[in-house]
Formats: structure tokens, sequence, C-alpha cells
């Protein structure tokens, strides 16, 4: 393949997983923490990495989110879902390191 067009459908394919996390929050009013971190545009490895700090961190921000049933691969699988609202008082303590996560927790931060 083109290393172009690689770099093209990649593109594509992460604008198209942020807009489909986004959708399924404004339409449901409530996600998973990593589904919030997709919506900012992360790919979902560093979304899972920004969410289990973030989840640590809802401890302190007092936020208990809604207790769910997540579905996947035939397995149900307990999740705690949050409102944009909750994520953002997460992330105002969620303190990052690296540039792009300083990027992404201000996005969550704004999202609400």
């Amino acid at each position: 393949m083109i290393a172009s067009n690689r770099s093209r459908r990649a593109t594509l394919k992460a604008r198209s997983v942020a807009t489909r996390a986004a959708a399924r929050i404004a339409r449901k009013g409530v996600a998973t923490l990593a589904s919030h971190c997709l919506a900012a545009g992360l790919a979902p490895k560093e979304a899972r990495t920004v969410a289990s700090s973030l989840r640590k961190n809802a401890a302190k921000a007092g936020v208990t989110g809604v207790v769910g049933t997540a579905y996947r691969k035939g397995l149900a699988r307990q999740c705690t879902r949050y409102t944009p609202a909750e994520v953002a008082a997460i992330a105002v303590i969620y303190r990052p390191r690296r540039a792009e996560f300083k990027i992404v927790a201000a996005r969550l931060a704004l999202a609400a």
C-alpha cells in the first residue's frame, strides 16, 4: 500500500472513531471514561491509558457515575458510565505529563 494512502486511511479511521463516540455520548448522555477519551480524539490504546488515570482521580473528585453492563465478545462486563459534566470534574484534577494527554484533558474539561 502507498504510504500516503495508509496515512489518509488512518486519519479517516481515527476521525470516524471519534465522531461515533461523540455521537453515542450525545445520544445516550453517559459513556465510559474510555469512550469520552475516544471522543476527545485519542487512539484506543491511549484512551485506555488516560481512562485508567481518570478512574483513579474519580474518587478524589467524589464522582461515582452510573453502574452498567458492557457486552463485548459474548461476555457481560460491569462498567461505570459518566456524564460529560462528571468527566469534566475528573479532568480538572487529572494532571498528565505527556503533551497530547494535556490537550485531551483540556478537551474533556471543556466538553461539559
